[in-house]
């Protein structure tokens, strides 16, 4: 009970804070804006170049993949490592350790605060986006319940995993290029960039074991009718193995990390 008063309470300081700035926060998201469209508008014209359709894909899936993509990006945002190099540099780490609740509670609960203004912001850019392009989607309840869970634990195990590269630092102190290597392992393996079945074979096999599928393609393909029943229930059980790995591996890093901070505060 404690521990969900901390939530709630943590989670209205992120939407406060975030509500604060909301243009700024307006500003940001129109900057992800800009890498969706710019996918749309090739992968549209590549489709329609060849002859309607490239990867199983046309040019309809393809402007609903990024407009639901969009959406995605929003709810997948989370602290990065590079705020751990900062927190444990500057000492900045002290005051989360002498509270009595675990620093991974606290950031959790503030980035899922900001959720609401993020997609307030959110749905009038892809309300135009819709018009727009007006893809022909089939929005049914079942699928859209589905995706409201796939797409929270999709930021679950984001998450936890730049938690876990966060937690590095107490090793390196400096992690900007491991975190570059592992968003562009993201990037090619997610369906951030493009949808998976344009990928290589391999590519798409080997995506199957890494947590980035689970956070991207999974969601964006249950909403926009691409997968079966049966695929989405692999897709939950996934994520749910994922959460389970990912809290396993924060469990035994921050015990070894935190036993190596010896930062002194400015």
């Amino acid at each position: 009970m404690g521990l969900g008063r901390y939530y709630l309470a943590e989670a209205r300081n992120g939407l406060v804070s975030e509500f604060q700035y909301r243009l700024a926060a307006a500003i940001a998201l129109l900057g992800f804006l800009i890498e969706p469209v710019i996918y749309l508008a090739v992968w549209r014209t590549v489709a329609l170049a060849q002859g309607g359709e490239v990867g199983g894909y046309d040019a309809n899936d393809f402007t609903a993949y990024y407009i639901v993509w969009s959406l995605v990006r929003v709810m997948n945002l989370a602290l990065t490592p590079y705020s751990w190099e900062w927190r444990i540099r500057g000492g900045r780490l002290n005051e989360f350790l002498i509270r009595p609740v675990h620093p991974f509670h606290r950031d959790f609960a503030f980035f899922a605060g900001q959720k609401p203004v993020w997609i307030a912001i959110w749905v009038p850019m892809a309300i135009i986006l819709w018009i727009t392009y007006s893809p022909d989607v089939e929005l049914t309840i079942a699928r859209s319940l589905v995706f409201f869970v796939s797409i929270w634990a999709a930021f679950v195990i984001r998450h936890m995993y730049l938690f876990t590269l966060g937690a590095l630092n107490f090793w390196t102190t400096r992690t900007s290029a491991l975190f570059e290597l592992s968003i562009a392992f993201e990037l090619l393996l997610s369906g951030r960039l493009v949808p998976l079945s344009l990928m290589p074979d391999w590519v798409q096999r080997l995506s199957f074991f890494l947590p980035y599928r689970w956070t991207f393609l999974f969601p964006i393909e249950t909403m926009i009718g691409r997968l079966s029943w049966p695929e989405i229930g692999v897709g939950l059980l996934a994520q749910v193995g994922w959460v389970a790995v990912l809290a396993l591996g924060i469990k035994l890093v921050w015990g070894r990390a935190i036993r190596r901070y010896t930062a002194v505060g400015g």
